[in-house]
C-alpha cells in the first residue's frame, strides 16, 4: 500500500466568508417560512463596518433584511467593533430584486410543464467508512475543531476568544486506510491580552498552550489514531485584528469546506443563500444522500456519486456511480439500482428530502455533511433496508 498525507481545513462561523454564507441563508429561511414556494439567490458581502445584501427573488413573502443582518452578527458574535464588526453600528445596503422570468419559467411547475432544474451544472456525492458519519476523517476532524473554537467562546471557558478562525488537520494514509494525525493548525482570533502579559511571546504562548488542552486534544482523543504534539497554534503569532474589519467576506467563497474538504470531487457550485430549486444545493445533497445510503448498506465501502443537470430540464442529464473497487456489485449495478430507488427529479428531490422547510441557517458553518439532527435530512440513511435487498 502507498503512504500518503491528506489536508483539509475549515473555518469558524465567524469567518467573514462564513457571516456571509448565514446571513444569505438566514435571509432564504425567512422567505421559506412565509412562502415555502419562495425562489431566492441571496448574495451576501460583508466589509468594514458594511453589509451588502443583493441577489434575486421571487416571493410572496418579504424579508427585513436589516433585522435579520443584525440579528445574525449578534449570534455569531459581533457585537463590538473591536472584534471586527458591531451589530449595532453595521451599515446594510439591501439590493434585492425581482427573479429574471426566463429563469423562472423552467422551474415553475403547472400541469403542462414539469418542474425543471433551476440551472445547469454537476453535482457529487461522497461517502466513505472512515468515521461513524462515513465523511473523510480530515474534513470531519477539521469541522469538530472549528465547532469547538466556537462552543469554548460561546460558553465562556476561554471568553478571551473571538469569532474568527480556522482549523487545518493533515491525515496520514495507508492506501485509503487514516493511520495517523499528523499535523493540526488552528488560527483564532482573541482578545488583545498584553495587559496580562509583558510580551507578546509569553501572550502567544498562554494562547497556544490553552488551545492544545481544551481544543485540540479533546477532538483528537476522541479518534483511536496517534498523533505527536504536532501543532501550529496563530503561526503569525498574533491575531487581535479579524472579522470582516481585517477581511472582506462572501457568499459562497468555501465551497470546499462546505463538503469534503478537498477529498471528493466538487462541481463548482456553492450552496448558502439558495432555494432548493437550484440544483446546486438540492442536487449536491441528494448526491450525498444516495452515497451514505449505498455506504451503510454495505454496497461498497467506498462511493462517489455525480449528476448533471440541464436548466429546466426535470431529468439529469447524467447519473455516474464509482466505488474504486471496494463495490459489492459492479458500479453498473449500483447506478441501476440508484435509478430505480432514488428520486432524481428536482421536485421528486425536494419533496423527498423536505427541502422547503426552513433549515439552512444551520448548514452554513461546519459543513453541510457529516452532521447530526433533523435539519440535516441528507444525512439519513433510511433507504438502507431496500438497499440490502439487492445484496
Amino acid at each position: 500500500m502507498s503512504r500518503f498525507l491528506f489536508t483539509s481545513e475549515s473555518v469558524t462561523e465567524g469567518h467573514p466568508d462564513k457571516v456571509c454564507d448565514a446571513i444569505s441563508d438566514a435571509i432564504l429561511d425567512d422567505l421559506l417560512r412565509q412562502d415555502p414556494d419562495s425562489h431566492v439567490a441571496c448574495e451576501t458581502l460583508a466589509t468594514k463596518g458594511m453589509v451588502i445584501v443583493s441577489g434575486e427573488v421571487s416571493t410572496n413573502g418579504f424579508a427585513e433584511v436589516e433585522a435579520i443582518v443584525k440579528r445574525t452578527l449578534e449570534e455569531i458574535g459581533y457585537i463590538d467593533q473591536a472584534y471586527g464588526m458591531d451589530r449595532d453600528e453595521v451599515r446594510v445596503l439591501s439590493l434585492l430584486h425581482q427573479q429574471s422570468a426566463d429563469i423562472a419559467r423552467g422551474v415553475e411547475r403547472d400541469k403542462d410543464h414539469e418542474q425543471g432544474a433551476g440551472d445547469q451544472g454537476l453535482m457529487f456525492g461522497y461517502a466513505c467508512r472512515e468515521t461513524p458519519e462515513l465523511m473523510p476523517l480530515p474534513i470531519q476532524l477539521a469541522q469538530q475543531l472549528t465547532a469547538r473554537l466556537a462552543e469554548l467562546r460561546k460558553n465562556g471557558t476561554l471568553d478571551w476568544l473571538r469569532p474568527d478562525g480556522k482549523s487545518q488537520v493533515t491525515v496520514e494514509y495507508d492506501g485509503d486506510k487514516p493511520i495517523r494525525i499528523e499535523k493540526v493548525v488552528i488560527a483564532t482570533q482573541h482578545d488583545d491580552l498584553m495587559d496580562r502579559f509583558s510580551s507578546e511571546e509569553k501572550e502567544h504562548a498562554f494562547i497556544s498552550r490553552e488551545v492544545i488542552k481544551h481544543i485540540i486534544k479533546p477532538v483528537l482523543d476522541k479518534t483511536d489514531l496517534p498523533y505527536e504534539n504536532k501543532f501550529i497554534v496563530n503561526g503569525t503569532g498574533r491575531f487581535v485584528k479579524g472579522g470582516p474589519d481585517a477581511d472582506t467576506g462572501l457568499t459562497g467563497r468555501k465551497i470546499i469546506v462546505d463538503t469534503y474538504g478537498g477529498y471528493a470531487p466538487h462541481g463548482g457550485g456553492a450552496f448558502s443563500g439558495k432555494d432548493p430549486s437550484k440544483v446546486d444545493r438540492s442536487g449536491t445533497y441528494m448526491a450525498r444522500y444516495i452515497a451514505k445510503n449505498i455506504v451503510a448498506a454495505g454496497l461498497a465501502d467506498r462511493c462517489e456519486i455525480q449528476l448533471s443537470y440541464s436548466i429546466g430540464v426535470a431529468e439529469p442529464t447524467s447519473l455516474s456511480v464509482r466505488t474504486f473497487g471496494s463495490g459489492k456489485l459492479s458500479n453498473e449495478r449500483i447506478t441501476e439500482i440508484v435509478q430505480e430507488v432514488f428520486p432524481l427529479k428536482p421536485r421528486q428531490i425536494i419533496e423527498h428530502l423536505q427541502l422547503k422547510q426552513p433549515r439552512y441557517r444551520k448548514t452554513a458553518a461546519y459543513g453541510h455533511f457529516g452532521r447530526n439532527g433533523d435539519n440535516f435530512s441528507w444525512e439519513k440513511t433510511d433507504l438502507v433496508d431496500r438497499l440490502k435487498t439487492y445484496l
